[in-house]
């Protein structure tokens, strides 16, 4: 056995069932060991961004992480804006890079780069495995570490990989104890006692079914609100579960929304900032009259955190209809005329499937969505957690793999699709099952949004072709329909509600291009 070989034995025995890659010369011997130690489904990406994409969607639908195969420090760099958006998700992700043979690094050869360095800045662990010996247990130490909510990147040496092996063992990952703070949770319920008009922010995993269900139990005994991070990794919404105000992305909104608690509990997520420093602005939106109570409790364990919490403020463990406030289907009608945003986001909100999950980049055309599905049939909800655009088309084909059964809708912006368009021919040669609905407006309006919040109303025409996308329009249908998707171009609520019903009733990929 090799050392490609016993790092593929290992991480399959650890649980790894994909990798997502873009190969080079050093990784061949990793490639080969796809053959020779079957049982990881390697899945081709034409640029890195893609895979590092997909292993984010993968981890957050599967909480477990995908490995991704990249080649040398460009291949990393390639990847690296969607593994910082993973970083920020607190993702599973097992990042291997392959890197030149030992003996060759030091004459410099032209793709040489200092990958530790690079590899440092969106990784939470990472090592450089130093010889073949060392690889099984490496590489079952990068797993555990990943397994906590992290970007764990393992460096591996071409030679270390077609190196013979002559100890075989095996190593598995070490198993995590639980990591719960519990006096921050007897701070926390001090807190939700004492204040009147106090908010939970959850963030991370305190979004998934169970932490949501004990957030309800400590909102019904509490009375506090329940407030969601700008951008969620992954909120589980839908009729069951508790409504959950969101922070606004502009800075005014959040300010006036969080202004209003004397006290806020943070599970999951750090103190809310604004994503950008305005001219005359601040960097928090909270301040220091405001009481802040962080739970200090690892990604995996906030359920059980919350769990506790609930325990502690001695909160009903069954909710009555009285105190659930999403009880019942409430789906918007569907709209007639001429297509624009918000009609978009009400025609998606109507039609999507029980168990869906929507992978939401469409930036400012998706606006609306979020409180029209507030009482859709149970879903999952992906957001862009980073602000590194490019985002949405490989994280769906990640969430679509992890989750095979369920159907997989992207709320997609043109301008930010094109980032990593290369996943449409992913979910091609994969059959996956996803929806890829383009926000077809034709600019980067977010650009346009910021302009004039920084007092440029009125752009001049350089500013202007900065985000205009309309010279030469980008053709959606032709474009899909060259990486084996079907397409469509609807520029009506009626012709996007029959394409969708359609594109969901129809087995694979398909993307219907929304003209707003």
């Amino acid at each position: 056995m090799n050392g490609a070989e016993i790092l593929i034995k290992t991480a399959l025995n650890a649980g790894i069932e994909v990798c997502f890659t873009n190969p080079g010369t050093t990784e061949l011997p990793l490639v080969a060991a796809f053959d020779s130690i079957p049982g990881i489904r390697p899945v081709l990406g034409l640029f890195e961004g893609c895979c590092t994409g997909a292993a984010d969607g993968y981890g957050r639908m599967a909480d477990k992480p995908a490995m991704t195969l990249l080649h040398l420090g460009p291949g990393l760099a390639y990847g690296i804006a969607n593994l910082h958006n993973a970083r920020r998700a607190h993702t599973p992700v097992f990042n291997v890079i392959g890197e030149h043979a030992t003996w060759h690094r030091p004459v410099d050869p032209p793709l040489a780069m200092d990958v530790e360095e690079l590899a440092d800045t969106v990784s939470g662990w990472q090592c450089s495995s130093a010889s073949v010996a060392s690889l099984s247990r490496d590489t079952a130490d990068a797993i555990a570490a990943a397994q906590k909510g992290q970007v764990a990147t393992l460096i591996v040496p071409n030679d270390s990989q077609w190196s013979q092996v002559f100890d075989e063992t095996i190593f598995q990952p070490a198993i995590s104890p639980a990591d719960i703070d519990k006096d921050t949770i007897a701070l926390a319920a001090k807190c939700l006692k004492q204040k009147q008009n106090s908010a939970i922010i959850l963030g991370g995993r305190a979004l998934r079914r169970r932490s949501l269900l004990a957030a309800a139990r400590i909102q019904s005994a509490t009375g506090c609100d329940l407030l969601s991070e700008t951008s969620p990794a992954r909120m589980d919404r839908g009729i069951g579960f508790p409504l959950i105000k969101r922070i606004p992305y502009f800075p005014a909104k959040a300010t006036g929304l969080l202004s209003q608690y004397q006290a806020v509990v943070l599970v999951g997520t750090r103190e809310p900032v604004v994503f950008f420093g305005y001219q005359g602005g601040k960097s928090k939106l909270l301040t220091e009259d405001q009481q802040i109570t962080p739970i200090k409790a690892g990604q995996p364990f906030l359920p059980e955190a919350l769990e506790s919490l609930a325990d502690a403020l001695e909160a009903p463990i069954r909710l009555n209809s009285k105190t659930r406030d999403s009880e019942s289907l409430q789906r918007p009608d569907l709209p007639e005329g001429r297509l624009d945003a918000t009609k978009a986001c009400i025609v998606l909100a109507a039609l999507q499937p029980e168990n869906a999950v929507i992978v939401d980049e469409s930036i400012t055309s998706g606006g609306a969505y979020y409180v029209l599905a507030a009482k859709a049939p149970p879903f999952s909800w992906l957001t862009l957690t980073g602000g590194a655009i490019g985002q949405g088309m490989p994280c769906a084909v990640g969430a679509a793999i992890a989750c095979p059964d369920r159907p997989v809708i992207n709320l997609q912006a043109d301008g930010s699709a094109m980032y990593c368009v290369q996943a449409l021919w992913m979910q091609a040669r994969e059959s996956l099952n996803i929806t890829t609905l383009i926000c077809a407006n034709r600019r980067y309006e977010i650009l346009k949004l910021e302009l004039a919040r920084a007092g440029n109303a009125s752009p001049g025409p350089m500013a202007q072709s900065l985000y205009d996308l309309a010279a030469p329009t980008l053709d959606w249908v032709r474009l899909s329909r060259g990486m084996g998707v079907p397409a469509v171009s609807v520029d009506t609520a009626e012709e996007l509600a029959k394409e969708l019903k359609a594109a969901l009733n129809e087995p694979g990929p398909h993307l219907i291009e929304m003209i707003i």
